[in-house]
């Protein structure tokens, strides 16, 4: 009896598990394999500021697609070393497997970022090496002679810089070493590979061939015919390539990272200035305008996407809503300000996929100093436009009938100068703007910076840029006529 229940028991068990597993694993079973990815990214021509952002973004993009293998196809004469070391850094990004393809020629800066993955791999007759620092004139009108304690200073910074990532990725730091430093000599079991006062470049062949003991090639994986050639050795012959090309975009991002801290200040100040004047004019389109570039550099830089802009014209379109819908109601204002800080900080910070989700300081040293440029720069505009514009004709350029749809400046002005003395009370709280009524006429008002409760009876002494600025009355006060 007991035998039986137990296998009846058994049986149920087994029924239970086919219902809640068998489809699920049969699904597994059916479900095709994902295809292999490939990322092939360009390392070509001259490395400076529009190739970082070329590699930030084919990096990310990798990272996004879960790719399983990263290339670099290499045909360069060098370029920037603070741009070369931002590359290498950037490629430390990417935990799966990285190898470069020396398509011809990889002197100088290509040695670092080759240095930087797992495999070089050559084409025929391509070459490696010659990886001395030089010093390049103004504008790159030339190369110079540099000063012998700085070349032995860089020389030494950069060897150890870049033998650090030979050692982490297992290429021989001695070869490295002989491509950097003339005063290396370079000898493998006995023979002078590189005699001292040489930089060291290699052929193809000459990479490729083995010493030691085990024998081990010097510093190149092989030699192969092509980029498919390569990924046929590897494996991935069948794997699906994504080819990261130059947009012309990374040009652009250049000049506008460059200028980043302008872009925020012309974007701060024009927002200012619309919202201290009457209707929409030129301060708000420039204003506009500022902030586009702002954006648009970090996301030609492919440091952000649009997320970060959208964000921001969510805090912009709350922080209105505090100014000019309803005023005194606080919380859309510090959520709307909220906003735009934070947008304005990530915007410009070099995040990667699965990567913290909270930045670090050293990612935050731009665009902290960006803002700090942009509030420096709002509070000499304020002084100025509270002391100088409103006397002066570029004012009633700024907001004239024509631009804005609404009388000028100075006729603004002088209708609030002709209100002072006038009594009423105020219908919103005074955080210091707001609105009151006197008489028939609701008008928007500021205080002088006290905050008035709604219902408190106020009275204009003065105007600021064409809006009146009130005080409360207290009862000792109220006018007796």
């Amino acid at each position: 009896m007991r035998t039986r229940l137990t296998s009846r028991l058994l049986l149920w068990l087994a029924w239970a598990a086919a219902l809640v597993g068998g489809p699920s694993a049969a699904h597994a079973a059916e479900a095709p394999a994902q295809p292999r990815r490939v990322y092939v990214l360009p390392i070509r021509d001259a490395i400076f500021d529009p190739m970082v952002y070329l590699v930030r973004r084919g990096v990310k993009e990798a990272l996004a697609a879960k790719a399983d293998l990263l290339v670099l196809d290499m045909n360069t004469d060098g370029g920037a070393v603070d741009a070369t070391l931002e590359i290498m850094d950037i490629l430390a990004q990417f935990e799966g497997r990285k190898v470069t393809y020396v398509n011809r020629k990889a002197y100088s800066a290509g040695v670092f970022i080759a240095v930087s993955t797992e495999a070089i791999y050559m084409a025929p007759e391509s070459v490696i090496g010659a990886a001395a620092p030089i010093m390049v004139g103004p504008g790159g009108t030339g190369v110079q002679e540099m000063p012998s304690t700085m070349e032995i200073k860089m020389t030494s910074a950069l060897a150890a810089r870049v033998r650090a990532y030979a050692q982490k990725y297992g290429h021989n730091p001695e070869v490295v070493n002989a491509m950097i430093n003339k005063e290396t000599e370079l000898v493998i079991d006995g023979e002078v590979i590189n005699p001292k006062g040489q930089i060291l470049t290699l052929t193809n062949q000459e990479a490729e061939k083995k010493y030691g003991d085990p024998p081990k090639p010097l510093f190149s994986a092989g030699t192969v015919e092509s980029l498919d050639e390569l990924l046929d050795r590897l494996g991935y012959a069948d794997a699906e390539v994504t080819r990261i090309e130059p947009t012309g975009a990374e040009k652009l991002a250049s000049w506008l990272t460059s200028l980043s801290w302008l872009w925020l200040l012309i974007g701060v100040a024009g927002v200012y200035l619309e919202i201290k004047t009457p209707g929409f004019g030129l301060p708000g389109i420039v204003g506009i305008i500022g902030f586009a570039l702002y954006f648009l550099g970090g996301y030609t830089a492919a440091l952000s996407g649009w997320e970060w802009a959208v964000l921001f014209l969510i805090g912009l379109a709350l922080l209105a809503t505090e100014l000019f819908l309803a005023p005194g109601t606080v919380l859309p204002g510090v959520a709307g300000i909220a906003l735009i800080l934070v947008s304005l900080l990530m915007a410009m910070v070099d995040r990667y996929p699965g990567g913290p989700v909270l930045p670090t300081l050293p990612q935050l040293t731009v665009p902290l100093r960006d803002m700090a440029i942009a509030g420096a720069g709002l509070l000499v505009l304020m002084t100025v436009v509270a002391k100088w514009l409103p006397r002066t004709p570029l004012y009633d350029v700024l907001v004239s009938q024509d631009a804005s749809g609404v009388v000028s400046a100075r006729q603004r002005a002088a209708q609030a100068e002709s209100r002072i003395g006038q009594e009423g009370v105020a219908i919103s709280p005074l955080h210091p703007g707001g609105k009151a009524r006197f008489g028939e006429d609701i008008l928007d008002v500021t205080t002088q910076g006290e905050m008035i409760p709604e219902g408190t009876p106020v009275r204009i002494i003065g105007q600021n840029l064409g809006q009146p600025v009130v005080e409360a009355i207290r009862p000792s006060q109220s006018s007796t006529a």
